[in-house]
């Protein structure tokens, strides 16, 4: 593992940097997501279902072309997802009123529960990064995080939500 503590001159990253980056990233990403991941675990779901719950939870009536489109998985992973979280009673399914092929998706109460019980957990480790890190860095954060996405994604965050 890379040293934390040398200073990063952002005109000559060295491979060491760069590399710290990518530590840094894996290992935020693994506590960022432990917590929901053993709440998860006992219903049998894994981290497609959490961001199926989180998109379909952020976004009312989604539809799965949409859904597909934000995850970024196949339609099988997808479908095998959806089923799961239709048939325990999270998610709810409804055609499209404009289109009767279009399938809307959205969050039943319990849903609903058990997003908020998942990004709980997730906003108050954030929000205690950002405490520690301060206004400054927690923009930059962001600005590296908008660096790594593709121009498509980035174009999701135009808006300042």
């Amino acid at each position: 593992m890379t040293d934390l503590k040398a200073p990063v001159n952002p005109l000559f990253l060295r491979e060491q940097d760069l590399n710290r980056g990518i530590e840094l990233l894996y290992f935020g990403y693994r506590d960022f997501v432990a917590e929901p991941d053993r709440i998860l675990a006992p219903l049998g779901f894994g981290r497609a279902h959490h961001r199926a719950i989180y998109f379909i939870g952020r976004n009312a009536d989604i539809s799965v072309a949409q859904l597909l489109d934000v995850l970024q998985i196949t339609k099988q992973s997808l479908s095998r997802v959806l089923g799961q979280l239709v048939r325990t009673g999270y998610v709810r399914q409804r055609q499209g009123t404009r289109d009767r092929r279009q399938r809307l998706l959205s969050l039943t109460d319990k849903g609903r529960e058990l997003e908020r019980r998942l990004s709980d957990t997730q906003r108050t480790r954030i929000a205690r990064a950002y405490r520690a890190a301060g206004a400054e860095a927690v923009v930059g954060f962001q600005n590296v995080m908008l660096g790594l996405m593709t121009a498509d994604d980035r174009g999701r965050f135009e808006t300042g939500d």
